[in-house]
């Protein structure tokens, strides 16, 4: 397999291993320092999995990527902190234990550190640290964190998920923060006092802790209402709308006498009795005229004085308007009695600070939303003019017919459909929350708790190092199987769809959103009776076409595919040359995988995944073919694709509900 600059990631720091002290002292080396490989070995010595030396090498250390290896044990961080080129640690994803010591932190470079999804506990301890940039260290077992007031220059830092009992102390003299998580800790605090100036901060997660003081209308509209969710008790405040300022009491008039003091009295009494009366009367009216207005809210205003939420019997969706009052069905909740009004109280008036993605065809935005009992939603936004809702009952009736139907399918690769919402012309469609988001911000994006960093010279920490490292072969073969098998199974019809397929129509990554093992799940596809695209081709063929594109966009890692970078893509895998468009970073993969073992076996496991990569390509090929007869279906692409990599663990077939006899009698790709 041919070696790529990167490569030498690897080479550099396990590799190196074998080089000894006395291997410098006779020759074999000719370091004038102990070589930064052996330091390496040393700091892990006690952690099992750690790849295989392949050969010395005095070449600097400058980044420790070792994400998801299955290492276990403990770290010695403080033979790490003696690395004066270290600039990036990445050991994510693994099992390793233990504290982690101040003396790390001395490294000079030092400029961003990944070890979230270990078992680290204790005290998070840090020294001066110049450089350090991005600091993620989610998913562990810490305690308490000190000393965070030497990372003057941090930008990203993400705690959350631990066990910290309280605010650190020093964080808000952290005044470069942009993004800052401190989220599902039992963290005491008082709110915002205790953190960074918010000001320029772009992303906020308090949520689930114990933190106090007041959360105005000012910080929900920025961060979203999420960032809060159970973010303290009854200490907490948490104001939805700007506070009403009380008028002040008029100035009393100097008392002329006692009649006249007498008579101010009495006015002052009968005047506060009506009041009391005509209140208690409108209370009673309101209560008598309908429940249903209870959950009316009043309309929320930007600096510009603009409407941004609702306004009390309209709910402004994108640029319509439409009734507040419109009712959400929640299939699996049937008792719990949710409005419009609800889900624009939940996304802040569908505002840009809960918005998740903005997706051009058929789907309009995506927002996030917590609804009572903690049920976290995306709420998606589609067109009724494409969803077939018109102005009519009927329509709107045969709309909420149909996505009950849908709501029905259930298969470990579709995204199940939770609830609705119709108003008017809109459709608002409830999805279950996938923390990992869709496949295109996995695949091509930073991934959370990353931005980029401002260069310091050469010895700079490029912030695309950390996107080499996202998705490994197995896992990207992974999701084309699973987006394989999910788009089988819509297409082998049901019950529900009077045995016609279930043309997706709109098979695109922001589309298929990520489980937290990172199966794929496809999401927004419509019911047989639905319009699609506007002059697609709403046919099976036309999937599979799409889904093509997919298996070249996951391969070769490029994104915003055309006709013309398909005709492109195809030429090169028709003339045998697929694996020069391969993507870079699953070449580095693949020689990585295959460093620990002898030369021959080695290569030959190389030689494998390069084939596994190409006959994918080849996949690819069939499902563009030019002529929709010629493509395959998506049953046959299923079968194909598990002959490519048979070794693979395959999810056992879902279990058809019982109600689709028809869908439970064909055969589950």
């Amino acid at each position: 397999m041919p070696r790529l600059a990167h490569a030498a990631l690897l080479v550099v720091v396990v590799a190196a291993s074998a080089a000894t002290p006395s291997a410098a002292q006779n020759g074999t080396l000719n370091c004038t320092l102990l070589p930064d490989a052996y330091t390496v070995r040393e700091a892990f010595k006690n952690v099992t999995n750690f790849p295989l030396p392949r050969g010395p090498t005095c070449r600097p250390v400058r980044r420790l990527m070792f994400r998801s290896r299955n290492l276990i044990g403990v770290v010695g961080w403080e033979k790490l902190g003696n690395l004066s080129g270290l600039l990036t640690v990445d050991l994510s994803g693994n099992s390793l234990e233990g504290d982690v010591g101040g003396a790390f932190w001395r490294a000079p470079l030092l400029r961003a550190v990944d070890v979230s999804g270990n078992r680290l506990g204790d005290a998070l301890q840090f020294e001066q640290s110049a450089r350090l940039a991005s600091l993620n260290v989610s998913g562990n077992r810490f305690t308490s964190v000190e000393g965070v007031d030497g990372l003057a220059v941090l930008n990203v830092l993400d705690v959350s998920g631990n066990r910290i009992g309280a605010a650190p102390e020093g964080l808000r003299r952290l005044t470069r923060i942009r993004i800052l998580n401190l989220s599902r800790n039992s963290m005491a605090g008082r709110f915002p006092d205790d953190l960074p100036p918010l000001d320029g901060v772009v992303f906020l997660d308090i949520s689930y802790n114990n933190f106090s003081g007041v959360v105005n209308s000012t910080w929900i509209s920025k961060f979203g209402r999420s960032a809060f969710h159970r973010a303290g008790n009854s200490s907490l405040v948490i104001e939805d709308n700007p506070p009403t300022p009380t008028p002040a009491p008029a100035p009393a008039t100097p008392s002329s006498g006692g009649k006249k003091h007498g008579r101010t009295i009495l006015v002052v009494v009968v005047v506060f009795s009506a009041v009391v009366t005509v209140a208690a009367l409108a209370f009673l009216a309101r209560c008598v005229v309908g429940g249903s207005n209870r959950r009316k809210k009043r309309g929320k205003k930007d600096k510009d004085g603009k409407a941004v939420a609702w306004e009390k019997d309209e709910v402004a969706v994108g640029a319509v308007k439409v009734a507040a009052t419109a009712p959400v069905v929640l299939l699996e909740r049937p008792l719990m009695e949710l409005t419009l009004a609800d889900l624009a109280a939940a996304t802040s008036g569908f505002g840009r600070e809960s918005q998740l993605a903005d997706i051009g065809g058929r789907s309009g935005a995506a927002y996030r939303a917590v609804l009572p009992g903690d049920l976290q939603v995306v709420v998606r936004v589609v067109d009724g003019a494409v969803a077939g809702v018109g102005d009519d009952d009927d329509d709107a009736s045969a709309a909420a017919a149909g996505l009950r139907q849908l709501a029905r399918l259930r298969h470990p690769n579709i995204l199940p459909l939770l609830g609705y919402c119709i108003a008017g012309k809109e459709k608002l469609l409830l999805y279950e929350y996938m923390e990992k988001g869709d496949l295109y911000r996995w695949l091509h994006e930073l991934p959370a708790g990353s931005v980029d960093v401002e260069e310091t010279g050469v010895d700079m920490w490029d912030a695309t190092e950390d996107k080499k490292s996202i998705g490994d072969w197995p896992t990207r073969y992974r999701i084309i199987l699973g987006i394989a098998r999910g788009l089988a199974f819509l297409h082998q019809g049901w019950a529900g769809s009077g045995g016609r397929p279930i043309v997706h129509g709109h098979l695109v990554p922001t589309n298929i959103l990520l489980g937290d093992d990172l199966e794929p799940r496809i999401s927004d596809f419509i019911h047989p009776d639905d319009g699609g695209d506007d002059g697609a081709e709403e046919t099976p063929e036309g999937d599979v076409y799409r889904f093509g594109v997919l298996v070249f966009e996951l391969v070769t890692g490029q994104a915003r595919w055309d006709a013309s970078s398909t005709s492109w893509a195809r030429g090169v895998i028709r003339n045998r040359k697929g694996l020069n468009i391969v993507d870079a970073r699953l070449r580095e993969e693949a020689e990585e995988s295959t460093s620990g073992g002898a030369a021959a076996a080695a290569a030959a496991a190389a030689e494998e995944v390069e084939r596994e990569m190409v006959e994918c390509l080849q996949v690819g090929l069939l499902c563009t073919a030019h002529s929709p007869e010629k493509r395959p279906s998506m049953q046959q692409v299923v079968g194909v694709l598990k002959d490519i990599r048979p070794q693979a663990q395959l999810a056992p077939p879902p279990a058809a509900p019982a109600a689709d006899a028809a869908a439970a009698d064909a055969e589950t790709p």
